[in-house]
């Protein structure tokens, strides 16, 4: 693997010497670059010269402002990766534009909804997206005198489970990571909760409801009682569960790969739920994640080429080996179809179909773009201060909602000003 890394990562001036390059910016790291580099050289032997993939860690580059041609992140993370938020181009114009077939239908709904725009339209190729779960540490759970297989359906089951770990020793019952995505957009999703609408006809963030202010003074009285430990608005989470640091993580399903290689005695459950809403949906997940972001201003050239590879990378076979080393969720029906002879469960196969299988019609999550983008950016910077000071969790949230609606509003013309309330919603 060492060859195959120096081959795509550190050809330097030979790479230089060839007609065409194509860097892909990327953070990732043990078996999942492993993999990536290695369907990348397979796809660069099959172009036979006309052009070739070069993988560019994101760590190591010291201007990150030179801009590559392709991305794979999580757009919130655009800032860490370019120092800037770029423009990208829409990964649908880019195909159809290189002549490559491209049909939006052939994707899950859930996941084509992660990464299309309000038309249906694909923004990005979701490689690295992952529904939301409760990972558990077994051991720490027995100790507790718990069933490990049974941490809790329900928020408030969950905090007895958290109480009892921390009453038997634990220094971190609890912590999370991707804040927004799972106790804003996810926690909303699952009571039946718009985390966006329209008022008139301006997108406006609605991110501060009776579910989403009840949730978060909930983990704030769980901070207050050492149950939950906030670790930050990204994945920063996820090192203090692989660690054993903390006994819980509600977490992106993707960290599945790494977990089992750390050897830890590890479980994985549903994500807790309110069931005293009007209509529960404990099942209604959003998959998000990181996408094959392709960014603007470019060559034609270059983009036929990276249509190239996203079809390459579309391809059931290259999708089985990439989802069985990743745990990232299958993108297509071909790809499951693929994975049922890998070795992968069946009943997690079924589980991950019959949710991705879902129509997306009527969708209320937040889309890729300045809505997503100020919420997130946003929320986390408010919910910070309910950790640290004593601000209530309505004025968090709606100072969030206020500030990411007023963004929203300097950019879009003839935007009416957004009333500083709570935005009413119908039930």
């Amino acid at each position: 693997m060492k060859t195959i890394l120096w081959i795509i990562l550190g050809c330097g001036a030979a790479c230089s010497a060839l007609a065409q390059n194509i860097s892909l910016r990327h953070d990732l790291n043990g078996k999942a670059l492993d993999t990536l580099a290695t369907l990348v050289l397979r796809f660069n032997d099959e172009q036979k010269g006309k052009g070739r993939i070069v993988l560019q860690d994101f760590r190591g580059i010291d201007n990150r402002q030179v801009l590559p041609e392709l991305a794979l992140l999580d757009p919130d993370d655009s800032m860490e990766f370019f120092g800037t938020r770029p423009r990208f181009r829409p990964l649908h114009e880019v195909m159809r534009e290189a002549g490559q077939k491209f049909d939006a239908t052939k994707f899950y709904p859930q996941i084509a909804d992660a990464v299309d725009d309000a038309s249906g339209r694909i923004q990005a190729l979701p490689l690295g997206l992952a529904l939301p779960v409760l990972f558990t540490n077994r051991a720490a759970l027995r100790k507790a005198g718990l069933d490990p297989d049974r941490p809790g359906k329900t928020w408030w089951e969950l905090q007895k489970t958290a109480g009892a770990i921390y009453d038997h020793g634990g220094k971190c019952p609890l912590t999370t990571a991707r804040f927004a995505w799972v106790h804003s957009e996810n926690v909303s999703a699952q009571a039946g909760e718009a985390v966006t609408g329209k008022v008139g006809k301006v997108d406006t963030v609605l991110a501060n409801g009776m579910v989403n202010v009840k949730h978060l003074a909930l983990l704030a009285s769980w901070q207050k009682s050492r149950y939950f430990h906030y670790s930050g608005p990204g994945r920063e989470g996820n090192r203090r569960f692989l660690s054993g640091e903390c006994a819980m993580l509600t977490g992106e399903s993707s960290l599945y790969a790494d977990a089992k290689r750390t050897g830890i005695d590890f479980g994985m459950a549903p994500l807790p739920h309110y069931d005293d809403v009007y209509s529960p949906k404990p099942g209604d997940l959003l998959p998000d994640g990181a996408g094959l972001w392709v960014l603007a201003g470019h060559k034609k050239d270059d983009y036929t080429l990276i249509a190239r590879f996203v079809t390459f990378m579309m391809r059931p076979d290259i999708q089985r080996e990439w989802v069985q080393t990743t745990s990232y969720l299958p993108m297509t029906p071909g790809a499951v179809t693929a994975l049922r002879e890998s070795g992968i469960s069946q009943h997690l196969l079924d589980a991950a179909e019959k949710r991705l299988s879902v129509s997306n019609k009527g969708s209320t999550r937040a889309k890729h773009g300045p809505v997503r983008d100020r919420l997130h950016e946003f929320l986390g910077e408010e919910v910070a201060f309910v950790w640290s000071t004593d601000r209530a969790a309505k004025e968090a949230l709606d100072n969030a909602v206020r500030r990411a609606n007023e963004a929203i509003a300097a950019v879009v013309p003839d935007t009416p000003p957004v009333k500083k309330t709570t935005v009413a919603r119908k039930r």
